[in-house]
C-alpha cells in the first residue's frame, strides 16, 4: 500500500512541470527578444567571404607559447657537451651523415665527440620539441631564405633562429634580447629597428630577419669564417677577437672554444645539432606537426585608424592568439596610427577580402568604441549617442556591467583573461593585483560593456502657419462669414478601425511604443485586466473618434493690416531703455533703423517693431504696443483644436498668434506638459 501511494505521489510531481508548461502556452506568454548589440549589428551587415577559416586556435596559442624558448635556452646554457649521452646512434653512421652535410654547406661540419653528445642529447630529450619547431619553421623558413639569399648569407643560418628564440618572435631573454634573432636594444637601433611604446621591430619577422642578414654579412667581412660569425652573433665580435688572441691566433671555432664565454661554447654545437635533426628527422622517427598557416596564406592591410587586436578579433572572428602570431611587433596588442608612418595588419588571406569589403563599417565601429570610452569627470554608467540618417535617428546606448568570476582549480590569469577577451594587465588593474598569482576561490571583478542600438523613425514635420494664411483668416473674419469646417484628427485618431495583429515576440510595451500610445490605453480599449496577450490576437490601438463636424464662427473684426511700429525718441531715452520698453533687442533696433552706433537723436522716429498689427495712436507706447496680443487672442476666440501626432503645447501655441503655453494650460485645465493625439483643446476659451 505504501509503495502504491509513493508511486502516485511521484507521478503527480512529474506532471506538475508539464501542466505548468501547457498553462503557459495557453496564456500565450510572449518572450522578450534580446536587444541586438552594436557589434552584432555591424557584423550582420558584413559582406561575407565564402572561404572558411582553417585556423586552429590551440595551435596558434602553442606557437606564441614561451615554453619551447625556455627549454632550448636552458639546454644551451646548462648542457655539458663533454658528457657522454647513452643513445643508440653508431658513431660511424653519424660521421658519414656529417660528411654528407659538409659537402652541401659552406660551414665546416666535422665530427667531434662534443657535437656527437649534443646531437644524442637532443634526440633523447627533445624529439617532441623539434616536432613542434618543424611545424613552426614551415611558416618562417621561406621568409628567412629569401632575406639571406639577397645578402649572400648561407641559407643554413635559418636554423640559428631555432637556437636563438625557438622561432618565437616575442621571446625576450633575461638580459633584454628580443625577437626571433634576439637583438639587444642598441644593436637593434644600429640596424634601424624601431622601438617605441607601441612597436618593437625587433619582433617583426621581416625587418628583424633583414637586420640579421646584414649583421651576418658584416661579421663575415671581418672574420671570414661562418662558425666564428655565429660565435660573434652570440657573444659579440669583441669576445671572439679576445678568444683568438688567447688561443695564439688560431681561427677555428673548435680550437678557440675553451676561451669563449660559457654560453657560446655550447652555441655552435647546438646550431649544428639542430641542422642535423632537421636534415635526418625521418631517419630518427621525428614526425613534424602539421603547419596550419603558411606564409603565402597571409597578406597585409594598410591601417587607417588605430585598432586593438580584440576589436579585430571581434569583428573578423580571428583568435587574438593568431593575431599575436602574425603581428608580433605590436607590443600592446594595438595597431597604432601615425600620420607620418604606415602600419600594416597581417591577416589570413581569407580575412583580407572580408576586411576590405567592409572597411568603412569596421572603422565606424572603432570610432563608436572610441566615442563610448569614459571621459574625464563622466560619472554616468550609460553613454548615449545619436546619429542622424535618412531613415531616422540611430540611438546607441553603451552600458557598463560588472560581474565576478570565482577562481577555480587550475585557473591562472592568462586563461581567465582569454576567457573574457581582455588583457592580463587589464584584469590586474580591475582587481588591484600586483603579481600574477591568484588564490583558489578568490572572486575576480570582470568589467564588460554592452552597446544597444535603437532606430527612431523620423516623423513628418508640421509646417508652421504662414503670414498669408493669417491675413486670409482675418479677411474672412471681416466679411462676417460663417464657415462650416470639417475637423479631422491625424491618421492615428481618425481611423475608426485601427487595429494591430499580435505577432511573435510582441508584448504590450513594444506594441505601445510602436503606435505611440500608453499601455493603460491599450488595456482600456481592449478591456484587458492583465499584461498577457495571445499570438494572433487583434488589438485596438486607437480610440473610436467620430468625425466631428463643427461650425466654426469666426468673430467679427475690423479689417487689419500689418505695419512697422514707430516710436518718437524723447529726452533721456537711449537704445537700451527703448529696447527694454518694447521688448526688442538693441541689435534689432540698430538693424531696423540703419544705426551704426548707439547714438539716437531726440525727436527722431525709431522703428521698434516689424510687421505688427497697426495701432490707432499718435505715437507708440509700451502699453498700446502690447494691445496686439489682445487683438490676436480675440481673433482666435471659439476655436477648437484636435491634437495631432507629434504636437506639443509649445508647437500649438505658435500656430495661434498671441497664445502662450500658459494660456493653453489655463483654458484646458492642463497641469503638466502631457497631451495625446485626438485630444480636444480650446483656443481662447
Amino acid at each position: 500500500m505504501n509503495i502504491k501511494n509513493t508511486t502516485i505521489a511521484f507521478l503527480l510531481l512529474l506532471s506538475i512541470p508539464l501542466f505548468s508548461q501547457e498553462v503557459a502556452e495557453s496564456k500565450g506568454i510572449v518572450v522578450l527578444e534580446n536587444n541586438l548589440s552594436y557589434l552584432d549589428s555591424i557584423k550582420k551587415t558584413f559582406v561575407k567571404d565564402e572561404m572558411a577559416s582553417c585556423v586552429d586556435s590551440l595551435w596558434t596559442k602553442e606557437l606564441t607559447s614561451l615554453d619551447l624558448y625556455n627549454d632550448i635556452t636552458s639546454d644551451i646554457e646548462n648542457i655539458n657537451i663533454d658528457e657522454k649521452v647513452d643513445y643508440e646512434l653508431p658513431t660511424e653512421l653519424l660521421k658519414s651523415r656529417l660528411e654528407a652535410m659538409n659537402a652541401k654547406s659552406p660551414f665546416r661540419i666535422e665530427y667531434n665527440p662534443s657535437l656527437e653528445n649534443v646531437i644524442k642529447s637532443y634526440l633523447k630529450y627533445r624529439k617532441k620539441s623539434f616536432e613542434k619547431l618543424m611545424a613552426i619553421s614551415d611558416y618562417y623558413f621561406p621568409m628567412f631564405e629569401e632575406a639571406f639569399a639577397q645578402k649572400n648569407v648561407p641559407l643554413e643560418i635559418k636554423y640559428l633562429a631555432v637556437v636563438e628564440s625557438a622561432l618565437n618572435p616575442r621571446a625576450v631573454s633575461r638580459v633584454g634580447a628580443t625577437g626571433l634573432w634576439q637583438f639587444m636594444y642598441q644593436t637593434g637601433k644600429q640596424y634601424n629597428l624601431k622601438v617605441d611604446s607601441f612597436i618593437d621591430e625587433r619582433s617583426d619577422p621581416l625587418k628583424s630577419t633583414a637586420a640579421a642578414a646584414q649583421y651576418m654579412s658584416n661579421m663575415y667581412t671581418i672574420f671570414g669564417d661562418w662558425e666564428l660569425v655565429l660565435a660573434s652573433y652570440n657573444s659579440g665580435p669583441g669576445n671572439v677577437s679576445k678568444a683568438i688572441r688567447r688561443s695564439g691566433g688560431k681561427q677555428n671555432y673548435w680550437n678557440i672554444r675553451k676561451n669563449l664565454p660559457k654560453e657560446t661554447q655550447g652555441y655552435v654545437p647546438a646550431f649544428l645539432a639542430t641542422m642535423y635533426l632537421y636534415e635526418y628527422h625521418n631517419e630518427h622517427g621525428i614526425r613534424p606537426d602539421k603547419a596550419i598557416v603558411q606564409r603565402f596564406e597571409t597578406d597585409t592591410i594598410l591601417m587607417k585608424k588605430q585598432m586593438s587586436f580584440k576589436q579585430v578579433s571581434d569583428l573578423l572572428d580571428v583568435p587574438v592568439s593568431q593575431l599575436q602570431l602574425l603581428n608580433p611587433a605590436y607590443k600592446l596588442n594595438v595597431i597604432p596610427f601615425y600620420q607620418d608612418e604606415n602600419h600594416y595588419l597581417r591577416l589570413p588571406i581569407e580575412k583580407i577580402a572580408l576586411f576590405t569589403s567592409n572597411e568603412d563599417k569596421i572603422y565606424a565601429y572603432v570610432q563608436h568604441e572610441l566615442d563610448g570610452r569614459e571621459k574625464p569627470f563622466q560619472n554616468s554608467r550609460a553613454i548615449v549617442s545619436k546619429a542622424e540618417n535618412a531613415d531616422g535617428t540611430t540611438q546607441t546606448i553603451t552600458l557598463t556591467k560588472t560581474k565576478y568570476y570565482k577562481v577555480k582549480k587550475g585557473d591562472n590569469l592568462g586563461s581567465i583573461a582569454n576567457k573574457y577577451n581582455v588583457a592580463v594587465s587589464t584584469l590586474k588593474k580591475w582587481n588591484r593585483l600586483r603579481s600574477n598569482t591568484i588564490a583558489y576561490g578568490k572572486s575576480l571583478k570582470i568589467i564588460s560593456t554592452e552597446t544597444i542600438v535603437k532606430v527612431i523613425k523620423k516623423e513628418p514635420k508640421v509646417a508652421p502657419i504662414s503670414r498669408e494664411t493669417i491675413l486670409e483668416n482675418q479677411r474672412i473674419a471681416s466679411m462676417k462669414l460663417k464657415i462650416k469646417k470639417e475637423v479631422k484628427s491625424d491618421t492615428l485618431s481618425t481611423n475608426n478601425s485601427s487595429f494591430y495583429l499580435v505577432q511573435k515576440g510582441d508584448n504590450l510595451n513594444s506594441i505601445a511604443e510602436k503606435n505611440n500610445v500608453s499601455i493603460a490605453e491599450i488595456k482600456e480599449w481592449n478591456h484587458l485586466t492583465g499584461s498577457t496577450i495571445q499570438l494572433g490576437k487583434s488589438l485596438q490601438i486607437a480610440p473610436n473618434v467620430e468625425e466631428v463636424k463643427e461650425a466654426v464662427v469666426l468673430v467679427t473684426a475690423e479689417p487689419v493690416e500689418l505695419k512697422d511700429i514707430e516710436y518718437t525718441v524723447k529726452k533721456g531715452d537711449n537704445l537700451f531703455a527703448v529696447s527694454k520698453k518694447f521688448g526688442t533687442s538693441v541689435e534689432d533696433l540698430k538693424k531696423w533703423n540703419n544705426l551704426k552706433n548707439l547714438n539716437i537723436t531726440v525727436g527722431s522716429a525709431l522703428i521698434v517693431a516689424k510687421d505688427e498689427v497697426a495701432i490707432t495712436t499718435d505715437n507708440a507706447t509700451a502699453s498700446s504696443f502690447k494691445k496686439k496680443e489682445n487683438y490676436s487672442k480675440a481673433s482666435n476666440k471659439g476655436i477648437d483644436y484636435y491634437v495631432k501626432k507629434g504636437d506639443s503645447l509649445y508647437s500649438i501655441s505658435k500656430k495661434y498668434p498671441g497664445v502662450s503655453v500658459s494660456d493653453l494650460k489655463k483654458w484646458n485645465d492642463i497641469r503638466g506638459e502631457g497631451i495625446k493625439p485626438g485630444m480636444k483643446l480650446k483656443i481662447n476659451g
